[in-house]
């Protein structure tokens, strides 16, 4: 374990950060103040460690640092690397190679990430060790919550959990979600009692692979325990409104259990069953209320409805998850919305020391005891501006300016781009704070999925194929991640050129339509697929088929604002209330995916 994890000695409770809440909270801010405090230093010492540790590994004797633990000769000769570069010692080692590739350690399992390479999850590997690392991130978030939301200890939090498939690598090594990794370890199952976190939902009902019985039992859950919730969570603020979904749909069956102190027999899991019957009890009051609270159909304020006293909502709203914030706002009634850390399947970053400001002014301060973390600057026009860029170290970033993520890890990652995109908005010590601003390249998103241009527009040609009997064409099209219902699901707006068909075939009738919606789904990436097959999180793809010309409406309004005629390019998303207004008027008819998408947990190798 590297030398910055390391004890943290007892002070008193008064830090810089504020007062702290406990003996326990004050040693970990000032574990935060002595890792920012010399953000340099530390730095320094990671990648001394990093390197020193993994010398003897493959990667790293073919860059020849001939065991030099400098920055400078690091910087000078282990390349800048994405994902595509490293595949062919990823796939040696998901094939059996033990070797020392890019690990001194033994690589335990693969962290499979929400992008995608070649249509696959990209696979991460990492270490035992790694575990630890992340717990210590997770160590010091209450800690900090503990200086804005006091008496957290007196209640529970409803946090909705979930574990993903996992899949095992022809070399026999699991590859799954970096929090199904979590939740499945010991770190977690064993976790000792804090009375700063605790959860209404079992364990078992967090650990059980059926979505449907999961949130069956986590609901309940909470439901029996409505006075005792104090924040109400989960990953992803889109996973909070499926969990809100699933109570406008379910709520008969839950009041009936609750009434009668009986379990829903789809729940057939033994585990999950067990954990549960520790709660079951005939209650019919409650029964009454979540009828009389569901039934009225207002579904405006229900969080803070059903679950009086919650202060605070603990979901990611930055990136593509800002799109929730106004749903979320309306079924909490306005509660606060806490992001309190930063991570990936590749590394976690760092924590936000002010959880509850408003979703917009969200910045993460990165943790320089986690990783070596790099940053390429982003120029103007958004793309990285010279032919072989500088990279900046973590101390010497600018306020304002815009960076995308490189990293190198203890499990072998280095100088890998992550593909986040930050900007600078201030230190706290010498540490940076970073605003998320977007995932490199991503068009669509609407939970862990992220669609590119490049899979959009394979997705398009490859349904628009089946229009060639009808003698039909794809003239233009845009895209927009719809998520005004729940779940949201990607809109693909076409614009079509049909010429008389010489075959006989009449016009293209809404089964082929149809059909044209699931080939665009049968393309898209497996991350995709999974969420709309397995997760639910996604819904069917819909197309809107709009009238011959709206696209060139869509060019003169552009053009109307200022945009030059030489240089306008089709948008292939929209966002902008005016231009989606524009196409939504002009909408001929709307097509959706007849059936999910093929998808299995188990990779095309």
């Amino acid at each position: 374990m590297m030398a910055v994890i390391k004890t943290i000695e007892s002070t008193v409770s008064s830090t810089p950060l504020g007062p702290a809440a406990n003996e326990k909270d004050a040693e970990k801010l000032r574990f935060i103040e002595e890792m920012t405090a010399d953000a340099d230093a530390v730095q320094e010492k990671v990648l001394s460690e990093i390197l020193s540790r993994n010398a003897k590994t493959e990667y790293l004797e073919r860059c020849k640092l001939d065991g030099a633990t400098d920055r400078e000769c690091f910087k000078a000769k282990v390349p800048v690397v994405t994902y595509e570069d490293l595949q062919p010692e990823i796939q040696r080692i998901a094939n059996g190679d033990r070797s020392a590739i890019l690990s001194a350690h033994p690589i335990s399992e693969f962290l499979t990430s929400s992008g995608t390479s070649a249509g696959e999850r990209k696979l991460m590997p990492t270490i035992k060790e790694e575990l630890d690392r992340r717990q210590l991130l997770y160590s010091l978030l209450m800690p900090v919550m503990n200086l804005y939301v006091p008496g957290l200890d007196k209640g529970k939090g409803l946090y909705f959990l979930f574990v993903k498939s996992e899949t095992k690598t022809p070399g026999g090594l699991t590859a799954r979600p970096v929090l199904t990794s979590y939740y499945k370890s010991e770190h977690f199952k064993s976790r000792p009692y804090d009375p700063y976190n605790v959860y209404t939902s079992p364990t078992a009902a967090i650990l059980c692979a059926d979505s449907f019985q999961s949130m069956y039992a986590q609901m309940l859950c909470g439901l029996y325990q409505r006075l005792d919730v104090l924040r109400v969570g989960a990953v992803f603020a889109s996973g909070l409104l499926r969990a809100i979904r699933f109570l406008q749909l379910h709520w008969e069956q839950l009041a009936a259990d609750i009434a009668s102190g009986t379990l829903n027999p789809r729940i057939g899991d033994p585990s999950v069953r067990e954990a549960v019957s520790d709660l079951l009890r005939p209650d019919p009051e409650l029964a009454q209320f979540v009828t009389f609270e569901c039934s009225k159909g207002d579904w405006s304020g229900i969080v803070t409805r059903v679950w009086p006293n919650t202060k605070y909502l603990d979901v990611i709203v930055t990136g593509a998850m800002a799109q929730y914030i106004p749903t979320l706002e309306y079924y909490s009634g306005g509660l606060p919305m806490a992001c309190t850390m930063y991570a990936s399947s590749e590394c976690y970053f760092g924590i936000n020391l002010r959880p509850m400001c408003a979703p917009s002014e969200v910045s993460y301060t990165i943790m320089p005891n986690m990783g070596y973390f790099e940053f390429l600057t982003i120029d103007a026009a958004g793309t990285c501006g010279a032919a072989t860029p500088q990279l900046v170290d973590l101390a010497h970033v600018e306020v304002g300016k815009e960076y995308e993520l490189v990293i190198t890890t203890y499990a072998g990652l280095y100088r890998y781009r992550v593909g986040d995109i930050l900007r600078v908005t201030g230190f706290h010590n010498s540490a940076p704070q970073f605003r998320f601003v977007r995932r490199k390249n991503v068009l669509l998103s609407i939970e862990s999925d992220k669609t590119d241009e490049s899979e959009l527009q394979r997705a398009v040609e490859t349904a628009s194929e089946l229009l060639k009997p009808y003698n039909a064409t794809v003239v233009e099209y845009t895209s927009h991640a719809y998520t005004k219902s729940i779940p949201g699901h990607y809109v693909i707006y076409w614009e079509l050129l049909e010429r008389e068909a010489g075959d006989g075939k009449g016009p293209v009738d809404g089964e082929v339509m149809g059909k044209c919606c699931l080939a665009m789904e049968e393309a898209m990436n497996s991350v995709y697929r999974q969420s709309r097959v397995a997760d639910g999180s996604i819904g069917p793809l819909e197309i809107r088929v709009v009238r011959s010309g709206t696209f060139e409406e869509l060019m003169d309004y552009a053009i109307s604002r200022g945009a030059s005629i030489n240089q306008y390019k089709v948008p292939r998303c929209v966002n902008f209330p005016p231009i989606l207004e524009l196409l939504d008027s002009r909408v001929v008819s709307a097509h959706f995916s007849p059936a999910p998408p093929k998808w299995t947990p188990h990779r095309s190798v």
